[in-house]
């Protein structure tokens, strides 16, 4: 009886120490991973958010194939720095290239389109990895209906001072550096400012943070918060968001000095009281319904909404541009002709 008490005694010992062990490799497998995770978070957020020297512009990430969605969901998908192909003048269009200068040293680079007796002046502001051409048919159409149009490079792209993104929160300041040019350039005329997606969220915290006095505002496909953009990115990957968007969010803002789960265009519409146009693909899924709803229900002023059938998030005046036009041109009409 006696032996058997003491081989019990003997087992239980053996059982512990071997958990004990268990319990240290998971330990250490477990910080071992977390630490990973955090450095894949930090190149995806470095590579999301800097622009490289050359190369041709990605593929979306619905086009990638397995190999190189495994390959982009570690290591992040490389952008090239975006570049301006087309001009103005390719669309029948004459313009003037000048250089905006910023307060942090280098310039904006935009694109002035005149008018001979404009309604106004319509600022346009591209979406993220993209540059001002990318802007040509929505000019080209403002210039028609009898707007001047200013083009903008963000910090950045193009023709602009820089290689790096904030998708939309230091961009607000490019967005207030324009409006003053604007102001300069077109005394006492209403000014309009026109965005897509990155653009929209840099439009609404320009607004929320800086004075500018705008005649109205028109948002194409914004999204909510920067987490939840973040987070549709990899749904694209088809791959958990959470939490690996949260640690791109968090690494990002440390990278560029800002708390990026603050930088939210959802708060930001709140401040937003002159009349606003909202424009959204009902098939986007990077800036999706839900996302682009919760923003214009938080709009103070004056709002329409006009979804897209059939489109996502993509320039929707190039989808459908009869529904663009028919959602332009009363939203126009409505505005004053002078401040």
């Amino acid at each position: 009886m006696g032996d058997l008490r003491h081989c019990d005694w003997d087992s239980m010992r053996v059982l512990r120490s071997s958990w004990r062990v268990w319990l240290r490799k998971g330990l250490i497998l477990l910080i071992l991973g977390f630490l990973l995770l955090n450095i894949l978070a930090w190149q995806q957020a470095w590579a999301m958010t800097h622009y490289t020297d050359a190369g041709a512009p990605p593929p979306t990430i619905e086009a990638l194939n397995l190999q190189a969605k495994v390959r982009a969901a570690l290591f992040g998908i490389t952008i090239a720095r975006p570049q301006n192909v087309y001009t103005p003048r390719d669309i029948g269009l004459e313009y003037n290239v000048r250089q905006v200068e910023i307060a942090a040293g280098g310039a904006l680079e935009v694109w002035v389109i005149d008018h001979s007796s404009p309604h106004g002046v319509v600022l346009l502001f591209p979406g993220y990895a993209s540059s001002k051409d990318s802007l040509l048919s929505p000019a080209v159409a403002f210039h028609k209906l009898g707007y001047a149009t200013m083009l903008v490079d963000f910090r950045g792209v193009g023709g602009s001072t820089g290689s790096d993104t904030t998708l939309g929160a230091r961009e607000a300041d490019d967005v207030a550096v324009a409006y003053a040019a604007a102001e300069k350039n077109w005394p006492g005329e209403p000014v309009i400012v026109y965005g897509v997606s990155m653009g929209s969220a840099a439009i609404l915290h320009a607004i929320a943070t800086k004075d500018i006095q705008l005649s109205a505002v028109i948002l194409e496909s914004p999204f909510d918060r920067l987490l939840g953009t973040v987070s549709a990115r990899f749904h694209a990957f088809g791959v958990p968001a959470i939490p690996a968007a949260q640690l791109l969010v968090f690494w990002g803002g440390v990278q560029h000095g800002h708390n990026g789960f603050a930088f939210n265009p959802v708060d930001d519409a709140r401040s937003v009281h002159c009349p606003t146009l909202v424009l959204h693909g009902e098939q986007d899924a990077r800036a999706t319904t839900a996302q682009a709803t919760a923003v214009f229900e938080q709009l103070r002023g004056k709002k329409a909404f006009v979804e897209f059938p059939n489109a996502g998030h993509e320039l929707l005046i190039v989808t459908s541009p009869v529904t663009w036009q028919q959602a332009m041109v009363p939203f126009l009409s409505q505005l004053p002709s002078r401040r």
